[in-house]
C-alpha cells in the first residue's frame, strides 16, 4: 500500500505502567522526505487492578499469560475504539500497536508483548499493523529497541534521541550507522519507590532532590555487568526485578536516598552510553520531566545542548514512531535495523491484520 500519504494511530504501553499512548496522526512523503502532524492525542491510565497484573505477570504460567493476552486484547481494543469515537476519527489506513512487553528474554529467543493478539482488527474494526518484536529475535536480534529508524527518519536533526521511560535508551549515526541499545532503568525503579510512599511517581524528581547518594550503593550499581556489556543490549523488568531492586533493598537505607543514588546512577551511565560528548540530545518520555534527573545528566555533559521538545512529541513521540513502523511494513519497507538490534539482517518487522 504505497502512497504519499497516510493517516494511522499509534498506539504504545510502555513498562512503567503510565497507561496506553494513543495519538492520531498524519504522515505525509515529499522527495524521499517523511513529514507528520500530530493531531489527537491521549494518555489512558490503566486501573490499579490491571496495574497489579501487569506488575506480576512476569512470574505468570504459560496458561495465565494466555488468558492476560486475551483479556488485555480486549482492554486495549476498548481503548482504541473509544479513542476512534471520541475524536471521530475517520479513513484510517491502519492502528499500529506495540502491545505491552509482558517478558523480554532474547537470549532465550522468547519475546512476549500482549495485546497483539489478531481479534483485536474485528474488535476495533481496522486494519492492525502490530507484534513488531518477535521477528526480529526470531532472526537473532535483540527485538529492541524499535524506536531508532524513527529517529534516523524523524528526527535526524539531533546528534543523540534519548528516551527516559521505563527503561532509558539511545540512539545516534555511527560510521553512516544507527547504534541504539538500552542504557539503563528509568521510572521501573524511580516509581516502585515512589509508589512505597503512596505517590505514582517523584513530581520533577523533588523527593529525590532531598535525599543523599549512598556511594557504595552508587559503585555497586555502576559496576553491574549489563554496563560492561557492548550493543546491541536490551533491557526487561526481570532485570530490575532480578538484579537492580534486590541490590537496592540490601541497603537500609531511607526511601528519599535510594531515590537519590538510583537517579545519579541513571544520569552517570546515560553521559556514559555517549561515544561523543558533544552537540545536541532530543530527550523524550516521562524521565524528562523529572527535573532533577535532567539536571544531573547536565551536570555529566557539560557541553551538550539538552533539547525538551513540545508535550505532545515529549510525551508521545514513541506512539508516533510505532505508527510510522506501521507504515513502514505496510509499504513493506525495512523498519528494524540489525545494527541496532543484532539481527542477521534489516527487515519489515510486523504482523498486518486486516
Amino acid at each position: 500500500m504505497k502512497k504519499n500519504n497516510y493517516n494511522v494511530i499509534g498506539v504504545m504501553s510502555g513498562t512503567s505502567l503510565d497507561g496506553v499512548d494513543l495519538s492520531h496522526i498524519k504522515f505525509r512523503l515529499e522527495n524521499d522526505k517523511w513529514f507528520f502532524e500530530i493531531m489527537e492525542s491521549e494518555t489512558i491510565g490503566y486501573s490499579q487492578s490491571w496495574i497489579n497484573q501487569l506488575k506480576s505477570a512476569v512470574d505468570y504460567s504459560e496458561m495465565e499469560l494466555e488468558k492476560l493476552n486475551q483479556e488485555y486484547t480486549k482492554l486495549l481494543a476498548s481503548i482504541i475504539s473509544t479513542f476512534i469515537e471520541k475524536h471521530k476519527i475517520e479513513n484510517l489506513d491502519a492502528v499500529c500497536s506495540h502491545g505491552h512487553t509482558i517478558l523480554h528474554q532474547p537470549q532465550n529467543g522468547f519475546t512476549l508483548q500482549i495485546g497483539n493478539l489478531p481479534e483485536i482488527s474485528s474488535l476495533i474494526h481496522q486494519t492492525v499493523v502490530c507484534d513488531f518484536r518477535i521477528q526480529d529475535v526470531q532472526l537473532g536480534g535483540q527485538g529492541a529497541p524499535l524506536v531508532p529508524i524513527g529517529d534516523r527518519i524523524l528526527f535526524s536533526e539531533y546528534d543523540y534521541c534519548i528516551n527516559l521511560g521505563g527503561f532509558s535508551n539511545v540512539s545516534f549515526e555511527q560510521n553512516g550507522q544507527r547504534i541504539a541499545f538500552d542504557i539503563s532503568p528509568v521510572n521501573t525503579v524511580l516509581n516502585y519507590y515512589a509508589n512505597q510512599l503512596g505517590l505514582n511517581y517523584d513530581d520533577k524528581g523533588e523527593i529525590s532532590r532531598t535525599g543523599k547518594i549512598n556511594a557504595d550503593l552508587l559503585n555497586q550499581l555502576n559496576a553491574l555487568d549489563f554496563y560492561r556489556q557492548k550493543f546491541p543490549k536490551s533491557l526487561g523488568f526481570e532485570f530490575v526485578k532480578q538484579v537492580i531492586l534486590p541490590l537496592i533493598e540490601s541497603f537500609e537505607i531511607p526511601i528519599e536516598n535510594k531515590l537519590c543514588t538510583f537517579t545519579e546512577h541513571v544520569a552517570f551511565q546515560t553521559a556514559l552510553a555517549l561515544p561523543n560528548k558533544k552537540g545536541r540530545i532530543l530527550i523524550t518520555g516521562g524521565g524528562a520531566y523529572n527535573d532533577f534527573l535532567i539536571e544531573r545528566i547536565d551536570y555529566y555533559l557539560p557541553e551538550i545542548e539538552i533539547v525538551i521538545p513540545s508535550a505532545k512529541i515529549l510525551e508521545f513521540k514513541e506512539a508516533l514512531i510505532f505508527a510510522l513502523l506501521g507504515i513502514l511494513k505496510l509499504r513493506d519497507e525495512i523498519n528494524v535495523l540489525s545494527s541496532v538490534t543484532g539481527a542477521k539482517t534489516d527487515h519489515s518487522s510486523g504482523i498486518i491484520y486486516s
